[in-house]
């Protein structure tokens, strides 16, 4: 499976959340897009609308397991996705920003 390390992402880089909500409003990365993989496949539609034409959509989870799954599903569809290894801990543990809903300091669940 397609892996990227957090270490590699750019600011940018266009990031797909797919924790529960709980885990979202503890804390994320900021614009990122959150679907959550309990509402995935219902929600799809609204990855095709707003992931870049063309562009890679890198997958993030708690730490790792539920993005692969989501990451292998949009690479059967024929989509370019990556699995961020290590998910929202690594992203935390190094450092990245993690916010909540409205812009203050958050913390990975």
């Amino acid at each position: 499976m397609p892996t990227v390390q957090v270490a590699d992402l750019k600011d940018g880089d266009f990031l797909l959340d797919v924790r529960e909500d709980d885990e979202w409003k503890a804390g994320h990365a900021e614009g990122a897009l959150h679907l959550p993989v309990s509402e995935f496949v219902a929600r799809y539609g609204e990855l095709t609308e707003a992931a870049p034409q063309d562009g890679r959509i890198h997958v993030i989870c708690r730490s790792g397991g539920r993005s692969a799954q989501v990451t292998m599903y949009l690479a059967q569809q024929g989509i370019d996705a990556v699995n961020v290894h290590g998910g929202m801990q690594v992203w935390e543990a190094a450092g990245r920003p993690v916010v909540t809903d409205d812009g203050q300091s958050g913390h990975v669940l």
